[in-house]
């Protein structure tokens, strides 16, 4: 091996050197930049009045950027950024639409296999969105309990948040309205809500694929590839992103400062760990607390009487095989 390339291979980080997603700071928001990879790191390149400005992006330590209109990022860039692990969201303006996002390669799949269990039986899928709504109630579901029950507790709920966060800050009787094709004529909260829960949307998006898990397979949600994003984020709405958006009924600028100050909350509220816990916890409550273990060689055979076997090996060889093959 020669100088050149033992250098580069110490440099390149290993699965073990990633930092976890619930180290991670929470996401970074992006919108008329571009993202470009240059000798020292992957930085903004930001066209202003004394000309074009460069900011270094601390990808390593971000668990999500968020690109928004106006953005273009080089391949180069975005392959460091897939190699630290940071989950890269494309979204709307101001944060408003998740649109796709990109999964590092650097993942075991051992929380999407449970998870795909866990969804795929009616009986394991229905003990799990139990176990959301008692996550977000704080209460223990009856046994006989529906579904549908529990949607209506659910709206109850909200309902009684809403009017007792309306007569706090004194914003008369609030009303959820989510209208696109009339952004501009929505109340503050409305639109803080918004931005505040896309902003929540991102994040949960990140820790899910950060997770190896699926975005798609969702527990309450369904029919969209966001589905299991939108259970996850429910569970933090009430705690988070409704009182904020209520705090801000008076702001001039109310997706801006929603952005801000939520990002100062997740970090204070320790949100993404809780995130990966949560996850975990609904998932597979009995063996939650046994994190896997990151290793270099993540890649397995599968064998229903022995379970994983290690893979990059020539089975050919063993009798046992040669005799039972009807090849």
């Amino acid at each position: 091996m020669n100088q050149a390339s033992a250098r580069r291979r110490l440099a390149a980080p290993t699965l073990v050197m990633l930092p976890r997603v619930a180290d991670s700071l929470s996401f970074l928001y992006l919108d008329v930049v571009r993202v470009v990879q240059d000798d020292t790191g992957v930085c903004a390149l930001i066209d202003g009045p004394r000309g074009t400005d460069r900011v270094y992006l601390p990808v390593a330590a971000l668990s999500c950027v968020l690109l928004g209109p106006g953005t273009s990022i080089t391949q180069p860039a975005l392959a460091t950024i897939a190699r630290h692990g940071t989950s890269l969201v494309c979204v709307g303006s101001g944060a408003v639409r998740c649109y796709a996002g990109i999964l590092p390669d650097s993942l075991t799949t051992a929380w999407l296999e449970r998870q795909t269990r866990a969804w795929a039986d009616d009986t394991t899928r229905l003990a799990v969105a139990v176990r959301m709504y008692e996550r977000r109630f704080g209460v223990q579901v009856p046994e006989n309990t529906t579904l549908a029950q529990l949607r209506g507790l659910e709206g109850q709920r909200v309902k009684a948040l809403y009017k007792q966060l309306a007569q706090r800050y004194r914003t008369g009787r609030f009303k959820r309205n989510y209208d696109p094709a009339a952004w501009d004529q929505q109340d503050p909260v409305n639109l803080a809500l918004s931005a505040a829960n896309a902003c929540l949307y991102g994040v949960v998006h990140a820790a899910v694929l950060a997770l190896g898990c699926s975005p798609a397979l969702g527990f309450i949600h369904a029919g969209t590839q966001h589905a299991f994003v939108y259970d996850i984020a429910d569970l933090y709405k009430a705690e988070v992103t409704i009182p904020l958006a209520f705090s801000l009924h008076a702001a001039t600028d109310p997706e801006r400062e929603a952005r801000l100050r939520l990002r100062d909350q997740f970090r204070l509220l320790r949100l993404l760990p809780r995130i990966v816990i949560d996850i975990q916890n609904l998932l597979d409550p009995d063996n939650a607390t046994s994190r896997t273990t990151p290793k270099e060689t993540l890649v397995e055979l599968w064998d229903p009487v022995v379970g994983p076997v290690p893979a990059g090996v020539n089975y050919g060889n063993e009798p046992a095989d040669l005799e039972e093959s009807p090849w």
